[in-house]
């Protein structure tokens, strides 16, 4: 199978502005591309890259006053299967986890576990160790969390979203992955491109996407909370602790996002 993706984000600074920008895909996706994906600007723009701690391809500017508008388009291959589900999968000791695994047990700025720490043991104790253990929580917070787009709060961490009961897909991610951390099973918080690929089309404008991975059986493996059903066509961009890690731009002074539109669609044969 073949996607279609990109985006154009448009940012308005008053002052020259530093930005740091997540915009790439994840290195370990580049073996897939069938063409170029690089990052463009409408503006001279001297850009240079960047690996951050978290394996992330990133990209340093300094946005001039005014509108900047940022794009990249291309094609990348995908093999159009789901999700893998992992039935059967253990959960490691912490002794005998990875040590650069372990910062994916602890707390972090939107994964408040010492708020669901007593909650997580009282409710998931009973429950078996490895997959059915992370299926309990995916399924305990994609019924906890209502999405709405018109109840998005950037500032909202994953207790806000246990007692907002609402939120969007970065909520649930963060209340999934803070979940499995009190319980001992270590998540990442992942970003990227999901498009409307093998099921419904969704009326919402297209956006980018947050899910998360747990660290099983010696590998990741990728879970959703907000769908709670393997889907296809993801491309992912960037993982961290949480949202924090993988901001599509942080920007060192005023900038205002005026433009944002995504684009992820499978490319019909002939095309």
């Amino acid at each position: 199978m073949k996607i279609r993706a990109g985006f154009h984000l448009g940012y308005e600074c008053e002052h020259d502005t530093p930005m740091l920008l997540v915009l790439n895909i994840h290195p370990t996706r580049r073996v897939d591309l069938l063409t170029e994906q690089v990052l463009s600007f409408d503006r001279p723009i001297n850009a240079w890259s960047y690996t951050d701690v978290f394996g992330n391809a990133c990209t340093r500017i300094v946005a001039p006053p005014g509108l900047t508008t940022i794009s990249t388009m291309f094609d990348i291959y995908d093999t159009g299967l789901p999700d893998p589900v992992p039935e059967g999968a253990y959960q490691h000791g912490i002794s005998e986890l990875p040590d650069d695994v372990l910062v994916y047990l602890l707390g972090s700025r939107y994964c408040d576990t010492d708020r669901l720490a007593d909650f997580a043991w009282k409710t998931f104790s009973g429950t078996p160790l490895g997959w059915p253990r992370v299926k309990a929580i995916l399924d305990f917070t994609h019924n906890r969390i209502a999405f709405d787009y018109m109840k998005a709060d950037p500032a909202r961490t994953a207790f806000g979203g246990f007692t907002d009961q609402t939120g969007v897909c970065r909520d649930y991610a963060h209340l999934a992955i803070t979940l499995c951390r009190c319980m001992n099973i270590p998540a990442r918080y992942c970003t990227g491109y999901l498009g409307d690929i093998g099921v419904p089309p969704d009326a919402q404008p297209m956006d980018f996407s947050a899910w998360f991975e747990v660290f099983l059986s010696g590998r990741w493996y990728t879970v959703d909370a907000r769908h709670n059903t393997p889907r296809i066509g993801r491309i992912l961009m960037a993982t961290g602790r949480d949202a924090t890690d993988v901001a599509l731009s942080t920007a060192f002074g005023p900038a205002i996002l005026k433009r944002f539109d995504v684009v992820t669609d499978e490319i019909q044969h002939g095309l």
